[in-house]
């Protein structure tokens, strides 16, 4: 188990440019140490530090709110729980959220894997963020192992079940968020479009990793990257625009949700 993070580092970051959200207030509920219960190959952290499954308080949201205080009067879109692993991890989650939409009056929204939504109490406290983007990279076994590497509890029938029951209970903005790292065959985006048609998200959102990945964990790559940053990275395999625009095409014409990703200027 981690503490708390040091003084020397504030929860709070940015804000951050994203294609996303905006101009972005980035919190950080995990802290210091890099945790999650994915170890993704593209991570912008670089590797993780720690695996878990395990909820507990990181951070006090008294110190979170501290922190946030710090960059009044907020001059951001929206505000966003990431940072360094997985939001939900942090069992102090709903009160964050509520504190934060107090204190600021922005909407708030949190970026997941989703791993944690088979419990109750997690999509009961992630249900108080007006937008939430869940991270759905594999359709397979074999696609979650080889590009999210989850800790060993973690499957993707579960994470599916969590997904969908977390989509009938919430009524805020839903976005799925996948990343692609080399262009997808008919199989697989046939089985892509069939679960979204059953899921139904506000949007979707397809990606491919541009930004390099450090070869050892930054926490400064919690935010934007900048070719001035120092540390060592390297490159990952992408995909071109025009294999996200067709697949984006193929899922708007067939199930007429919206699809957005960074190098599309129509949306």
């Amino acid at each position: 188990m981690q503490t708390a993070t040091t003084h020397s580092v504030s929860s709070v970051y940015g804000p951050v440019k994203s294609w996303r959200f905006g101009r972005s207030l980035g919190i950080d509920p995990i802290g210091t140490v890099s945790t999650c219960s994915f170890n993704c190959v593209y991570c912008q952290l670089g590797e993780i530090q720690h695996q878990q499954c395990d909820r507990q308080v990181f951070i006090s949201t008294h110190r979170i709110q501290q922190d946030l205080l710090s960059f009044a009067p907020w001059d951001v879109d929206v505000i966003t729980l990431s940072g360094s692993g997985e939001p939900t991890l942090a069992l102090n989650l709903g009160e964050i959220l509520t504190m934060t939409k107090y204190l600021t009056a922005k909407p708030v929204g949190v970026l997941t894997n989703g791993s944690l939504l088979n419990q109750a109490a997690v999509r009961a406290e992630l249900a108080i963020a007006d937008q939430v983007s869940i991270k759905l990279d594999a359709i397979s076994t074999d696609q979650l192992r080889r590009v999210n590497r989850p800790a060993a509890q973690v499957n993707l029938p579960e994470i599916w079940t969590g997904l969908y029951l977390f989509r009938q209970e919430y009524r805020g903005h839903l976005s799925v968020q996948t990343m692609l790292l080399a262009p997808w065959d008919e199989a697989l985006q046939t089985r892509y479009i069939r679960w979204m048609q059953t899921l139904l998200p506000d949007e979707i959102q397809l990606n491919t990793p541009t930004r390099p990945k450090p070869l050892t964990h930054q926490i400064n790559a919690r935010g934007n990257h900048t070719p001035e940053q120092s540390y060592p990275t390297r490159s990952l395999k992408t995909v071109d625009a025009e294999v996200l625009k067709q697949f984006g095409d193929r899922i708007e014409s067939t199930i007429g949700i919206p699809v957005r990703y960074p190098l599309r200027k129509s949306h």
